[in-house]
């Protein structure tokens, strides 16, 4: 079992759910259940499932949850598209957000290859 803390990826992701429910907060409140909710709950999900993974049993365990954060991060880019073509997010803001995005799935994708690599 490993300390989720302790990774750079979950902190990296952590720090990015932070800055997107800051930047969700100004949506409209009609898209409080709709695109808010659901970009917030995939966000979320990157982290968790890091940290669930952790919790599992060793590091192929601990790979597929990254896997699975991948999708979520992957989700979280198009819902991010959405909302700058909405207009919900400034361009600025989208593109730090998607830049950040971004690194962390090729963290998480160099992550994934040093766990399965240890087989």
């Amino acid at each position: 079992m490993k300390d989720f803390r302790q990774l750079q990826i979950w902190r990296r992701a952590h720090q990015f759910v932070l800055a997107l429910y800051s930047a969700t907060k100004a949506f409209p409140n009609d898209e409080l259940y709709g695109l808010t909710s659901q970009i917030r709950r995939a966000a979320v999900s990157i982290p968790s499932n890091i940290a669930e993974g952790c919790g599992r049993g060793g590091d192929p365990e601990l790979a597929r949850f990254c896997r699975i954060a991948m999708g979520s991060a992957s989700e979280v880019e198009y819902q991010l598209e959405l909302a700058k073509d909405l207009s919900f997010l400034s361009v600025d803001t989208y593109e730090a957000l998607c830049s950040d995005l971004v690194d962390q799935k090729k963290m998480l994708n160099s992550f994934i290859t040093k766990l399965t690599a240890n087989r």
